[in-house]
């Protein structure tokens, strides 16, 4: 999608689209903080549009940029921005948000493209149209796009755990593609993905078990892994705190116990609720392939299970589970 504004011949016009695309580097990270954006580079008559927002003024543009960051508190991560049309810039980006009105406090994610149009007259921006990666109607109002808002309010119990770093670089509507820095683990065989024969030996571990009796802080999610097609071969890992490294941690008491550095990447993931069976997760995994082979990603071989909640203590319409697969390349150019 394009928008193209004025005479693409016009003569007269003088306007430096790489400075601007050097001035969206440096104002856009300040979206939403104390700084904020600059509304100088803005017409007084912009137009935003998302899926389900319009404003068209740049008054409208400043409120519905406060609305979210006092009911929300959003990061944004701008990817990238380049040139695509004579009198247009088109941005990526990476919004998360967490609803803070809610007691659960949920995490909204939207990943997509803004297509800003410049006016050759003024040389500011005279449009902001966001295309949102996780729905197909982008057009105001979408019932799509509230639908997808709706969705992602629902309730999910992420204990307050360290858990691995990582960056969300797309979310469609079907899962989404992270980076993940790497981190260490400890782990042991297991006998299936939704098992949990092993984790006790991992635990212990943490729990003081090991050459020096340290006790480390326990994290989330608990991963189950499996390295083949047939997903039989299985490793149950807990995640390491990050500051920790190989050589300051105490070696295990167990022979098949091992402590492993995982060099991270790209993933992607499906997020779900309820008691993770063997037949549910091995179909999610079915569907993120078929999902991942449709939008021509490379999936690697084998899958995780991450489980973030003691199934005894938590209602398993509030667990929070995750399969995810490792990917052999992601871009978003």
């Amino acid at each position: 999608m394009s928008l193209q504004v004025g005479n693409e011949t016009t003569p007269t016009s003088t306007v430096d689209m790489e400075q601007l695309v050097g001035f969206l580097y440096k104002d856009l990270p300040h979206l939403f903080d104390d700084q904020g954006i600059d509304p100088k580079a803005y017409d007084e008559r912009v137009k935003f549009r998302d899926p389900i927002t319009k404003h068209d003024t740049i008054s409208g543009y400043l409120f519905n940029i406060s609305l979210l960051k006092n009911l929300f508190t959003p990061d944004f991560q701008l990817h990238w921005a380049k040139q695509t049309g004579p009198y247009e810039i088109t941005t990526r980006w990476t919004m998360v948000m967490k609803f803070s009105l809610l007691p659960w406090k949920p995490e909204l994610v939207f990943t997509g493209l803004s297509i800003m149009a410049v006016n050759p007259e003024t040389k500011k921006f005279c449009s902001h149209l966001d295309l949102w990666d996780s729905v197909s109607n982008n057009d105001y109002f979408s019932f799509e796009g509230l639908v997808d808002v709706f969705k992602q309010l629902r309730v999910y119990k992420t204990p307050d755990l360290e858990t691995p770093k990582y960056q969300i670089l797309k979310r469609t509507a079907n899962y989404e593609v992270r980076k993940y820095e790497p981190f260490i683990v400890v782990e042991t065989n297991g006998d299936k993905l939704s098992g949990s024969s092993g984790f006790n030996n991992v635990a212990g571990y943490i729990f003081g078990k090991n050459a020096t009796m340290e006790k480390i802080p326990m994290t989330t999610p608990v991963f189950t892994q499996a390295t083949d097609p047939e997903l039989s071969a299985v490793s149950v890992q807990i995640v390491i705190p990050s500051g920790k490294d190989l050589s300051s941690l105490p070696m295990p008491n167990e022979e098949k116990i091992n402590l492993k550095k995982l060099e991270g990447g790209f993933a992607a993931a499906v997020k779900f609720s309820g008691k993770p069976t063997e037949d549910v997760v091995r179909a999610k995994e079915n569907e993120l392939r078929k999902s991942l082979s449709k939008d021509g990603l490379k999936a690697k071989t084998g899958c995780m299970l991450a489980r973030y909640n003691d199934p005894g203590r938590t209602w398993n319409f509030i667990m929070r589970n995750e399969v995810i697969i490792w990917l052999e390349e992601f871009s978003l150019d």
